[in-house]
Protein backbone atom coordinates (compact mmCIF):
# COMPACT_ATOMS: atom_id res chain seq x y z
CA UNK A 1 0.00 0.00 0.00
CA UNK A 2 3.18 2.46 0.75
CA UNK A 3 3.37 2.82 -2.91
CA UNK A 4 -0.28 4.19 -3.13
CA UNK A 5 0.52 7.04 -0.43
CA UNK A 6 2.25 9.81 -1.77
CA UNK A 7 3.21 12.22 1.02
CA UNK A 8 1.42 13.97 3.90
CA UNK A 9 -1.75 15.90 2.54
CA UNK A 10 -2.47 17.18 5.87
CA UNK A 11 -1.60 17.62 9.57
CA UNK A 12 -3.74 18.67 12.15
CA UNK A 13 -2.87 19.85 15.77
CA UNK A 14 -5.42 21.00 18.74
CA UNK A 15 -5.61 23.97 20.15
CA UNK A 16 -8.47 25.22 22.54
CA UNK A 17 -7.70 29.18 22.14
CA UNK A 18 -8.10 29.64 17.91
CA UNK A 19 -7.32 33.74 18.39
CA UNK A 20 -4.06 32.37 19.34
CA UNK A 21 -3.17 29.96 17.26
CA UNK A 22 -4.36 32.67 14.75
CA UNK A 23 -1.98 35.20 15.49
CA UNK A 24 0.56 32.61 16.04
CA UNK A 25 0.67 30.39 12.81
CA UNK A 26 -0.94 34.01 10.85
CA UNK A 27 1.20 36.30 12.40
CA UNK A 28 4.00 35.00 13.51
CA UNK A 29 4.76 32.23 10.82
CA UNK A 30 3.08 33.66 7.68
CA UNK A 31 0.86 30.79 6.96
CA UNK A 32 -1.67 31.71 4.37
CA UNK A 33 -4.84 31.23 5.84
CA UNK A 34 -7.59 29.17 3.73
CA UNK A 35 -10.38 29.22 6.03
CA UNK A 36 -11.57 30.10 9.60
CA UNK A 37 -15.24 28.01 11.14
CA UNK A 38 -16.60 29.72 14.47
CA UNK A 39 -14.55 28.31 17.43
CA UNK A 40 -13.73 25.03 15.29
CA UNK A 41 -10.80 24.77 13.31
CA UNK A 42 -8.66 27.06 11.24
CA UNK A 43 -6.98 25.69 7.94
CA UNK A 44 -3.74 27.16 6.36
CA UNK A 45 -2.03 26.72 3.39
CA UNK A 46 1.50 25.26 3.91
CA UNK A 47 3.69 24.86 0.57
CA UNK A 48 1.98 21.74 -1.06
CA UNK A 49 0.35 20.60 1.93
CA UNK A 50 -2.58 22.11 4.68
CA UNK A 51 -2.28 22.48 8.05
CA UNK A 52 -5.15 22.13 10.25
CA UNK A 53 -5.92 23.45 13.81
CA UNK A 54 -8.82 22.20 14.98
CA UNK A 55 -10.48 23.13 18.90
CA UNK A 56 -11.33 19.56 20.52
CA UNK A 57 -13.85 20.57 22.68
CA UNK A 58 -15.88 21.37 18.82
CA UNK A 59 -14.21 18.81 17.13
CA UNK A 60 -14.88 15.73 19.49
CA UNK A 61 -18.53 16.11 18.29
CA UNK A 62 -19.65 14.86 15.23
CA UNK A 63 -20.89 17.29 12.12
CA UNK A 64 -22.08 16.87 8.49
CA UNK A 65 -19.96 19.43 6.67
CA UNK A 66 -22.60 19.65 3.11
CA UNK A 67 -23.32 16.27 2.67
CA UNK A 68 -20.08 14.80 3.75
CA UNK A 69 -20.40 12.86 7.58
CA UNK A 70 -17.14 14.47 9.69
CA UNK A 71 -16.44 11.81 11.97
CA UNK A 72 -15.51 13.35 15.26
CA UNK A 73 -11.71 13.18 16.44
CA UNK A 74 -9.30 15.27 18.33
CA UNK A 75 -6.80 14.49 21.06
CA UNK A 76 -5.34 16.03 24.67
CA UNK A 77 -1.57 17.15 25.32
CA UNK A 78 0.04 18.43 22.59
CA UNK A 79 1.34 17.38 19.83
CA UNK A 80 4.33 17.68 17.28
CA UNK A 81 4.56 19.17 13.24
CA UNK A 82 7.66 19.70 11.26
CA UNK A 83 7.86 22.48 8.94
CA UNK A 84 10.13 22.11 5.87
CA UNK A 85 12.55 24.76 5.84
CA UNK A 86 16.04 25.22 3.56
CA UNK A 87 18.98 25.40 5.43
CA UNK A 88 19.80 28.58 4.64
CA UNK A 89 16.58 29.47 5.70
CA UNK A 90 16.54 28.05 9.64
CA UNK A 91 18.38 31.08 10.80
CA UNK A 92 15.82 33.76 9.65
CA UNK A 93 12.86 31.46 11.20
CA UNK A 94 14.82 31.41 14.07
CA UNK A 95 15.37 35.42 14.21
CA UNK A 96 12.05 35.87 13.94
CA UNK A 97 10.72 33.53 16.24
CA UNK A 98 12.74 34.84 18.72
CA UNK A 99 11.60 38.57 17.52
CA UNK A 100 8.45 37.48 18.29
CA UNK A 101 9.12 36.49 21.84
CA UNK A 102 9.26 32.84 21.07
CA UNK A 103 11.51 31.04 22.68
CA UNK A 104 13.64 28.59 20.75
CA UNK A 105 14.33 25.00 22.82
CA UNK A 106 16.36 23.15 21.28
CA UNK A 107 18.97 23.74 17.94
CA UNK A 108 21.26 20.98 16.83
CA UNK A 109 22.05 19.15 14.08
CA UNK A 110 21.32 15.09 13.92
CA UNK A 111 23.96 12.96 13.02
CA UNK A 112 23.41 13.02 8.89
CA UNK A 113 23.96 16.70 9.67
CA UNK A 114 20.57 18.28 9.28
CA UNK A 115 19.76 21.12 11.23
CA UNK A 116 16.50 21.51 13.38
CA UNK A 117 15.09 23.86 15.85
CA UNK A 118 12.41 23.41 18.07
CA UNK A 119 9.74 26.09 19.73
CA UNK A 120 5.90 25.62 21.21
CA UNK A 121 2.81 27.38 20.02
CA UNK A 122 0.49 28.94 22.51
CA UNK A 123 -1.15 25.52 23.04
CA UNK A 124 1.79 24.06 24.18
CA UNK A 125 2.78 21.97 20.38
CA UNK A 126 5.69 20.96 19.86
CA UNK A 127 6.96 22.62 16.62
CA UNK A 128 10.05 21.84 14.44
CA UNK A 129 11.62 23.26 11.60
CA UNK A 130 13.74 20.97 9.96
CA UNK A 131 16.07 20.74 6.67
CA UNK A 132 14.96 18.22 4.09
CA UNK A 133 17.76 16.42 4.38
CA UNK A 134 16.92 14.92 7.89
CA UNK A 135 14.48 12.12 5.98
CA UNK A 136 17.28 12.66 3.08
CA UNK A 137 14.23 14.76 0.67
CA UNK A 138 15.80 16.68 -1.42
Amino acid sequence: MSDALEGILETALYVSDLDAADAFYGDVLGLEKITRHDNRHIFYRCGQGILLIFNPAETIKPVAVGSLPVPSHGTNGPGHACFRVSGESLDAVADRLRGAGIAIEADFRWPNGARSIYFRDPAGNSLECAEPRLWNIE
